[in-house]
């Protein structure tokens, strides 16, 4: 019985967009008083040691986030659209206006590069991270 249900939430889940998505999230932190982010595991001292270096030498995944839109919001908002295309314009519009906002938690590294100079030749102020 409890899968049907699921089933219905997923379901509604699945036709948010990104934006939507992501207020859905925080919406649900504030709720239930937790957070998304990932809980670190305790490990051995070695295996921590061990880790260390190869997460010095080069990060695969990087975080694309919208400082600010810059000084003019409606090229900030064409080159959201260009860089996300799946974004409607008025997702890419809140995204603009409401920035800080993150476009992608986990772009390549070629991907997130792509977006960052789209988005600062549309004079807005892009961070990976």
């Amino acid at each position: 019985m409890a899968g049907k249900s699921f089933e219905k939430i997923i379901d509604q889940i699945s036709e948010l967009s990104v934006l939507e998505l992501s207020e859905m999230v925080k919406a649900l932190e504030e709720k239930f008083g937790v957070s998304a982010a990932p809980v670190a595991m305790p490990m051995a001292g070695a295996a921590v040691a061990a880790a260390a270096p190869a997460a010095a030498e080069e990060k695969s995944e990087y975080k694309v986030t919208l400082k600010e839109a810059g000084p003019d919001k409606i090229k900030a908002i064409k080159a959201v659209r260009s860089v996300l295309p799946a974004l409607g314009l008025a997702e890419a519009k809140a995204a603009v206006e409401n920035a800080p906002t993150v476009l992608a938690e986990a772009a390549s590294k070629d991907d997130a590069k792509k977006m960052k100079e789209a988005l600062e030749a549309a004079g807005a102020k892009v961070e990976l991270s």
